[in-house]
């Protein structure tokens, strides 16, 4: 049946006809992208398979197939080929993550078969900027050092442990979460304020190309909340990544956390399109 279908397993030799279909929304498809950029396509060294959609043997629509399943400029005969291929090899992922049409078309057709989820974020705009920040930025906030993992680490828990609704320390005991942040860490990607051995906000840039980065993770201590960090903390955030890392920054979040939003916007940012959610 697979043998049949337009979809195919890429490998290398696709990869500039990939790069090009991720770079036509550099934004949306940030994840993706750094993905391809940094490992290219073989399997083995993206760690997930990339699936690719043909139409007149030409490379049209593309499917990222890890840890998340990310549907990228897919419309409704590429998502009905993508969903019949991951029905029949499973659920191997944590998550389905996307455009809210490409996602919610997958859900349809899945949802029977890999149901019922542990949640769904129906409505997560995605917001970007590429302008420095008209807000005063805050002086604190500066790239973590290795040897502040431990300091970190639990805020970082916490932040997804808050947004996720279950712990990264579950199941394998918190060693792949230990290990992405300590990456992230060593690439000059997190950002924190700490006093006195506390975090009093953080950040990191969990994706970057040449032409986007997304922002992930920020958190600022409930006891803290309402006094500001947040803004000023993203200030320097944006500031430092439009000059070091990507010429635009990104970031998506929940249409329900108002107050995140309004942040979101006093820092510069605007809503671009919106992203679905479906959480296992």
């Amino acid at each position: 049946m697979l043998g049949s279908l337009p979809v195919r397993v890429l490998d290398d030799r696709y990869r500039a006809e990939a790069l090009a279909i991720l770079d036509a929304d550099p934004v949306e498809n940030v994840f993706v992208s750094s993905r391809v950029h940094a490992a290219g396509l073989d399997p083995r060294r993206l760690g997930a398979q990339m699936w690719g959609y043909l139409r007149d043997g030409r490379l049209v629509s593309l499917c990222y197939s890890g840890a998340n399943l990310i549907p990228v400029a897919a419309g409704p005969e590429a998502v009905r080929a993508f969903a019949e291929r991951a029905q029949a090899q499973g659920r191997r992922c944590s998550s389905i993550v996307g455009p809210v049409d490409s996602v919610g078309e997958l859900w349809e057709i899945l949802g029977p078969y890999w149901g019922p989820p542990r949640a769904v974020r129906a409505a997560q705009p995605v917001m970007s900027t590429s302008s420095v920040p008209a807000v005063e930025p805050d002086r604190a906030v500066r790239r973590v050092r290795m040897e502040e993992f431990d300091v970190v680490y639990p805020a970082c828990v916490a932040m997804f442990t808050e947004e996720v609704g279950v712990s990264p320390n579950t199941g394998d005991g918190g060693v792949l979460y230990r290990a992405r942040v300590a990456e992230l860490i060593r690439d000059g990607r997190a950002f924190a304020r700490i006093e006195d051995g506390r975090v009093m906000f953080k950040a990191e840039i969990g994706a970057a190309t040449p032409r986007a980065c997304q922002v992930q993770g920020v958190w600022v201590p409930p006891d803290l909340r309402g006094q500001g960090l947040s803004v000023a903390g993203m200030a320097t955030v944006v500031q430092e990544a439009l000059r070091s890392i990507a010429p635009t920054v990104s970031l998506y979040v929940n249409d329900y956390n108002t107050r995140a939003r309004a942040t979101y916007r006093r820092v510069g940012f605007t809503e671009l399109g919106s992203f679905m959610s479906i959480l296992f």
